[in-house]
Parts: C-alpha cells; sequence; structure tokens
C-alpha cells in the first residue's frame, strides 16, 4: 500500500477498526437489502385497500416477515460460524451440518406460521381490535409463511455457498441480504394467500390441512435421531415464539396508527424497509459478536471489551446513510407511483430520528442478549439473531410512531 492509500486509509480504520474489508460488505449488503425492501414496502403501500377489508393482517404482518428473518437469519449465523470453523460442506445429506440445519429450518418455518397465526388473534381479541378469523389467519400465515420460506431457505444456502467461494464474509452479509430477501418474498406471498380466504369450503380444509403437517413436522424431528436438529429446534423455539409475540406487539403498534399511514402511504412504503435495516443492523451486530464469542476473540463480559466496541462503531457508521438514503428512496418511489408523501425533508426526519432512538437500542439489546446466551450455555446463533430482529422491530416501530408523533406527520 502506497503513502497516499495508508493516509486514507488510516482514519477509516481508526473509526471502522481493521476490518475494512467486512465493513465494506456489511454496508454493500444493507444498501442492497434496502433496496429490495423498497419492494415490500411498495407492496404495503399498494395492498392499503386490503388492510381495511382484513382487519388484524396488519398484526400478523410484522410477525410473519420477522419470522422469515428470524429463522432464516439464524440460519445464516449457524452457517457463518460453520465455514469460520470449517465445518461447512455444501450436501443433499440430511445428516450433515447443512442437512440438519435446513431440516431444522423448514420444521420451525411450520410450526412458528402456525402459532403467529393463534397468537395474532389472541392478541386482537385482547386488545379489543376488530379481526378475521383464526382459520382466516392460519391460511394467510401458513401458505405465504411455506412458499416465501422455500425461496428464502434457497437463498441463505445460496448467499453461504457463495461465501465459501468468493470469500464473503457471512456475518456481514447474510443478515442484511437473508431479511431483505424475507421481506421481498414473504409481504406477496401473504397477499396472495389473502384469495384463500373466506370461501366457504376451501378455506377450514387449507386450515386444517396446515395444522396437520405441522404436527407431522414437529413427530418427524422427535423421531429423526439427529441430535444437531433436535437441539437447533428445541433452542430456537421458545426465542422464536418469544420473538413472533414482540412482532405482534409491534404490528399492534401499526394497526393503532393505521389512519396516519393510511393518509400517507408513502409512510407505509418507508414500514418495511425501515423495520428491516433495524433488524439487518441489530443481526450484523449479532452475527459478528457471536462469531467472536465462538473463537474466543471476545469474553462475556458485562463491559464490553475493545472489540465489541469496533463493532458498535461500525452498527452506527452504517445507521447514518442507511436511514437517509432509505427515507430518500421511499419519498422518490411514492411519488413516481402517485402515492401521497409528506415530503422528503420531513422523510428523512422521520427515518433519522426513528432510527438513531433505534439503533442505540440494538447496540444494548444485542450485546447483553449475546453474552447472556453464551453464559448460559445456549448457542448465539440460535438465540441472537431471533431476539435482536424481533426486538428491533418492535423498538423499530416505537420509534417510528414516536418520530411521526414528534415531527407531527400525518
Amino acid at each position: 500500500m502506497g503513502p497516499l492509500r495508508r493516509r486514507l486509509a488510516h482514519p477509516l480504520v481508526a473509526l471502522l477498526g481493521p476490518d475494512l474489508l467486512g465493513a465494506r460488505q456489511g454496508f454493500v449488503a444493507l444498501l442492497v437489502s434496502s433496496g429490495g425492501d423498497l419492494l415490500a414496502g411498495v407492496t404495503l403501500g399498494s395492498i392499503q385497500h386490503t388492510l381495511a377489508k382484513l382487519p388484524g393482517l396488519l398484526v400478523l404482518i410484522p410477525a410473519a416477515i420477522g419470522m422469515r428473518g428470524n429463522i432464516f437469519g439464524a440460519l445464516g449465523s449457524r452457517l457463518g460460524t460453520a465455514i469460520h470453523t470449517g465445518t461447512f460442506t455444501l450436501t443433499r445429506r440430511r445428516n450433515t451440518v447443512v442437512g440438519q440445519n435446513v431440516l431444522s429450518s423448514l420444521t420451525l418455518t411450520f410450526v412458528v406460521s402456525l402459532a403467529l397465526a393463534v397468537l395474532a388473534k389472541s392478541v386482537t381479541v385482547a386488545f379489543n381490535i376488530p379481526s378475521i378469523t383464526v382459520l382466516d389467519l392460519v391460511v394467510i400465515s401458513m401458505l405465504g409463511g411455506v412458499i416465501s420460506s422455500i425461496v428464502v431457505l434457497a437463498i441463505t444456502v445460496a448467499v453461504a455457498a457463495g461465501s465459501v467461494r468468493y470469500g464473503w464474509d457471512m456475518d456481514n452479509v447474510a443478515a442484511p441480504l437473508v431479511t431483505a430477501a424475507g421481506d421481498m418474498v414473504t409481504l406477496p406471498s401473504l397477499y396472495a394467500a389473502t384469495f384463500f380466504v373466506g370461501v366457504r369450503v376451501l378455506t377450514p380444509i387449507l386450515g386444517f390441512l396446515t395444522a396437520g403437517l405441522t404436527l407431522v413436522a414437529i413427530a418427524g424431528v422427535i423421531r429423526s435421531g439427529l441430535p444437531l436438529l433436535r437441539r437447533i429446534v428445541i433452542e430456537s423455539l421458545p426465542i422464536l415464539l418469544i420473538a413472533g409475540t414482540i412482532d405482534i406487539i409491534a404490528g399492534i403498534t401499526i394497526e393503532k396508527r393505521l389512519d396516519a399511514f393510511v393518509s400517507l402511504p408513502a409512510l407505509l412504503v418507508l414500514v418495511p424497509p425501515f423495520l428491516e435495516d433495524t433488524g439487518a443492523l441489530g443481526g450484523i451486530l449479532a452475527a459478528r459478536l457471536s462469531s467472536k464469542l465462538h473463537l474466543g476473540l471476545i469474553d462475556p463480559t458485562p463491559r464490553p471489551q475493545r472489540a465489541a466496541w469496533q463493532d458498535f462503531r461500525l452498527v452506527v457508521v452504517f445507521a447514518v446513510p442507511v436511514f437517509t438514503l432509505v427515507a430518500l428512496s421511499s419519498d422518490l418511489v411514492s411519488v413516481v407511483l402517485g402515492l401521497p408523501s409528506p415530503g422528503p425533508v420531513r422523510m428523512i426526519g422521520v427515518s433519522l430520528l426513528g432510527g438513531m432512538l433505534a439503533t442505540g437500542a440494538c447496540l444494548i439489546i444485542t450485546y447483553y442478549g449475546a453474552i447472556a446466551a453464551y453464559r448460559l450455555g445456549l448457542d448465539p446463533d440460535n438465540h441472537g439473531i431471533p431476539m435482536v430482529t424481533s426486538s428491533m422491530d418492535l423498538i423499530g416501530a416505537l420509534a417510528l410512531v414516536f418520530a411521526i408523533l414528534i415531527l407531527r406527520v400525518g
């Protein structure tokens, strides 16, 4: 490296840490994921009439989207650790590390999709929110969940294979790319599934059939004799159910402000990329901390060590341009599509204020969640991503609504 390049690199190393390549990979992945999530935002902004026609659906949407990020973000984190530790081998055999990870992700998709539908209905009843029937929610959640999960699973495994082949750091690229893929695929899948609800004979058949398949999947795990498969499912299921409950509460937060979002659909366009980016930032941090804990580069101490602080700075530096660009792109897309918007300045204000509030909470939740899981003898890869992304969905939703109220938008 020449003298000029060294002088230019020095302040970047001081700000981002020594892993400049990893920082670049992470930032590019965040930009790609944000662009992809605009498609999800456009979908959400364009189905405002469906949201009004099917009350309670907006309660389910953040949880359904979050579930994809939780399950497959955790899968990406586990595959990243397998790559770092030299145990990753791409094969179709079910008894391998990759095979058992794939089977566990599909099983969790069935179980959590069914649970989310029941939870969404229960919460709407508890909060006295009008809602469609539980069978309608089961059909939407299960059909939308399974269709989107197959696509996101293929993308996650492809990203892992690409990481091995091209030397990417899976910890930097998996969380944003996988969660963005989940957002892009899940919303259209859920919307497609809404056409199967309210049909007198078909809806009950689909509801009971998908519930039966969930029981078959659980029985298959119990009888499989594959220890890693059983461990992932047993460890992941409780945290995923907690995460799903948190995401449903996030959905209620947005549902309660539905009038403001419907009056300015650009805010609906902003919701998916904004929530995805808060979760992706937390996912990057969780994956990096998990790998460092496994490799012994940091200790699970109450006071973060220097290597952890480098990751904190990286996330904060990512946050400012990401939330700015998300606001600008959401406003631009809304203008092009003829959707009412509060304007670029107010969109940037909402996104930056909400985003920085959420990022501050992200650092605390992600770090202490990772060290708590490690100290309890649990795998941070199984718990870090779901806990962080679901928590950030709720905190992100609260921060976004708070920013809208403070800036008097909508």
